[in-house]
């Protein structure tokens, strides 16, 4: 993939948002339970709230355990001390990588991510060490097959977005935190297909990987995600659709 190269797009190609549909309900249940307990039980009232119970929904999760994770988050249930980590480091061909986590074990998240970039070609870094390269942004990507490339670029610049980046095969536009919801809701009411919308970090610049690289980098984003207290990974690489779909055979 070209252009800014946010993991979504990937994963989106790789069919790999969630291998296992059970591994995808307790990662939500924890974001949920984290964003409740900071922000309150009522999604119109925090937007954080509001987007992990909309992903919940998305595969299906049981309005109860949405409802029984909010009351562990708001106190009304008992549950396990559950804490935000974010972790950085750098993967193969120096690739700046950050791990947004929850964990009712810090000790052990630690060590599961630190053996896993030092068994895949990367290595964990201290706080601060990566975090600059990134910035929180909305993210909202569309197949351009799916597509009117010269009205959608129009719509989102008539909304006030703050870019709008295209690739191979896909279009991004790109917002501020605070304009997203706008955006987003404007797009729905307009019936434009996407294939990912989510408030996340965007990174600044890039690093191109090719054949061993792309595949050590590849492996090492997969073997994070599989893990159960990591909830979110960004990097700051891209590879061409070419060589990814010829990495997936």
């Amino acid at each position: 993939m070209s252009g800014h190269s946010k993991w979504a797009s990937i994963k989106h190609k790789k069919g790999k948002t969630d291998t296992a549909r059970g591994k995808a309900f307790s990662k939500l249940i924890r974001l949920i339970t984290v964003a409740a307990r900071q922000g309150g039980g009522n999604p119109d009232n925090n937007p954080r709230l509001r987007d992990a119970v909309l992903k919940a929904r998305e595969i299906n999760m049981p309005a109860d355990n949405i409802e029984k994770a909010i009351k562990k988050g708001t106190g009304e249930l008992e549950g396990v001390s559950i804490e935000e980590a974010t972790y950085e480091g750098y993967g193969p061909g120096g690739v700046a990588v950050m791990i947004d986590a929850t964990t009712d074990n810090r000790n052990r998240t630690t060590a599961e991510i630190r053996h896993l970039f030092s068994k895949l070609g990367g290595n964990l870094g201290e706080s601060g060490s990566v975090s600059w390269i990134f910035e929180r942004k909305g993210l909202i990507s569309f197949d351009k097959e799916s597509v009117n490339e010269d009205d959608l670029t129009m719509l989102a610049i008539d909304a006030g977005a703050d870019d709008i980046r295209t690739s191979e095969s896909t279009i991004d536009i790109v917002t501020s935190p605070n304009d997203y919801e706008r955006i987003k809701n404007l797009i729905d009411e307009n019936k434009i297909p996407y294939i990912n919308a989510e408030l996340t970090m965007v990174p600044k610049t890039t690093i191109h990987l090719e054949g061993k690289q792309a595949q050590q980098m590849l492996n090492l984003i997969d073997g994070l995600e599989e893990l159960d207290d990591v909830q979110e990974v960004y990097a700051n690489f891209e590879i061409s659709d070419e060589l990814l779909e010829s990495l997936e055979q």
